[in-house]
């Protein structure tokens, strides 16, 4: 095995992946230096997974066009420059530019030449192999970003992670001339008008999500518009799911025509490469909600700095990078139907293990045992899932296949934290209003202030803040205790909806694995047979 490559591609991906993972544990710290609010850093969040899901099968495309190796440096020249501009950002809206677009687009070129990389520099066992490694690294990523974005937080800055970044990344382009360059034999077409309809739809189904919180999803909260007096978020995610039957349609008619679609539809008949990119949609959508959920508990209402939310996530990170590694040695004879269902049991045993620990008062043993389970489940679908649909198609379309994966992965996650927030603070609204309502120790003038509050918006803020806002309002003590708890019960109770999602989700995603192969992938180099 060529060391060299796999430590270059490995270091990649690890830069892919340390972002999201160190942006999480950072939230109520971004949202001091930049004077704003959890909503608006979950936006920002959110739209560095779109940008990346938007452009993922265009940046394929791309390498497919200009060579992989070629995309892969271009890509990481890119998200250098935008990590360069984070560290520096001096507002949400150049944070955004530096981390969310720039970072985003070079992302979108850097992961799917990344896989196509892998496959074409490696054969067999080691290709395999490869796979494993590069997600047991995805996993040291999530390991590494916690405590790393933590520690500097809290003791330096969050802004010397994205410096470090641009360091890393000067070194993976001082190794690029070790990878054998890869590229189909015909260099294709590339589809503007595709591109733009495919990202423009992923665009308004995302965004309608994430504004749902402050929007509603019927019953109009704060919606800007009210058609028919309904909220406007279902409107914008129908409208968007409009523009992406739109986009299938443009893609048969590039077919009709002999032109090169930006996706090849038919590839989706292909069921373990189906299968393989809606659990890697799954996977990231439970992993990225559990991820936004997890530190608003830790931080708002435990009250840890963002170093000690670090250390509290440190046993999934552990967890996940370990089984992501072991796992394709120790199941090499397993078929990946068997450990992905595996690992999507272990999952749900997680979420209710967290559901049951989410409290005022944390158990910080029964927490890391439910942290350590999840990351055990997340390692069995990493060890699993990038292997399996490389595998399930050829040399020619392996860059097609990495953008469609990637796809998935980021729509996953883009999806995960904006509905996870969604839920959480949509949670919140309904569940401090019902509790106000019905505490007999509050007055009615009490509870139409609260009520005017909530018409204007609520935020995950700790107890404290609303025990602040309620005195400097006017409210006698004894209602300010009872506003108060009431506003921590609902935040509880607001989180364990989040969890109970996510527990959902785990559910539905195991009627998505019947397409995964139900026998031990074969060494060859041959793609599996393609079922429908």
């Amino acid at each position: 095995m060529n060391r060299r490559v796999l430590l270059v591609l490995a270091a990649a991906q690890f830069l892919m992946v340390l972002d999201q993972a160190v942006m999480n544990v950072s939230i109520s710290q971004l949202v001091k230096d930049f004077d704003t609010d959890v909503t608006t850093i979950q936006a920002v969040i959110t739209f560095y997974s779109l940008v990346m899901a938007a452009l993922m099968i265009t940046g394929g495309k791309l390498g497919d066009k200009w060579g992989r190796r070629r995309a892969f440096t271009i890509g990481m020249v890119i998200y250098a420059c935008g990590s360069g501009l984070t560290a520096v950002s001096w507002s949400v809206g150049v944070l955004a530019l530096g981390w969310s677009v720039l970072e985003g687009v070079g992302a979108a070129l850097v992961m799917p030449a990344m896989v196509a990389l892998v496959a074409g520099n490696f054969e067999g066992r080691q290709r395999a192999a490869a796979y494993g490694v590069l997600g047991g690294v995805a996993g040291a990523g999530i390991a590494v970003g916690p405590i790393l974005g933590g520690w500097c937080t809290t003791y330096l800055s969050w802004r010397v992670v994205f410096a470090g970044e641009v360091v890393v990344a000067i070194l993976i382009l001082l190794g690029v001339r070790a990878i054998s360059e890869s590229r189909p034999a015909r260099s294709p077409q590339l589809d503007g008008v595709g591109a733009g309809l495919s990202a423009l739809g992923l665009a308004l189904v995302v965004y309608g999500v994430l504004k749902s919180s402050t929007w509603g999803w019927l019953q109009p909260r704060n919606s800007p518009v009210e058609p028919f007096g309904f909220s406007l978020t279902l409107f914008v995610i129908g409208a968007g799911a409009l523009v992406l039957v739109g986009f299938v349609k443009w893609q048969h008619r590039r077919v009709a025509h002999g032109q090169d679609p930006l996706v090849r539809l038919e590839l989706f008949r292909i069921a373990s490469l189906r299968s393989g990119v809606n659990m890697f949609l799954a996977q990231n959508l439970i992993l990225m909600g559990i991820f936004f959920t997890i530190p608003l508990y830790l931080q708002v209402v435990q009250g840890y700095d963002a170093f000690e939310t670090g250390l509290r996530m440190l046993p999934v990170s552990v967890t996940l990078f370990a089984t992501a590694i072991l796992a394709p040695r120790l199941l090499q004879n397993v078929a990946p139907r068997t450990v992905v269902r595996a690992g999507l049991g272990v999952l749900l045993l997680a979420c209710l293990g967290l559901l049951s620990v989410i409290d005022p008062q944390i158990d910080t043993l029964e927490f890391g045992i439910a942290m350590a389970v999840l990351g055990i489940g997340m390692g069995l679908l990493a060890s699993q899932l990038g292997n399996v649909v490389q595998s399930s198609v050829g040399g020619e379309e392996r860059s097609e296949a990495g953008g469609l994966q990637f796809t998935g992965q980021q729509l996953g996650a883009a999806l995960g934290t904006a509905l996870m927030g969604a839920i959480v603070i949509g949670g919140l609204a309904s569940g401090f209003a019902a509790k106000v309502e019905s505490n007999p120790q509050v007055s009615d003038a009490v509870k139409d202030q609260a009520g005017i509050s909530l018409e204007s918006g609520i935020q995950f803020v700790p107890a404290d803040d609303v025990r602040s806002a309620a005195t400097d309002a006017g409210v006698p003590p004894k209602e300010v205790d009872a506003v108060v708890d009431s506003y921590s019960e609902a935040q509880i109770a607001a989180l364990k909806a989040g969890l109970l999602l996510a527990a959902f989700i785990v559910i539905l995603s195991y009627f998505f694995t019947g397409g995964l192969p139900a026998q031990p992938l074969e060494t060859a180099d041959d793609p599996v047979p393609a079922a429908t």
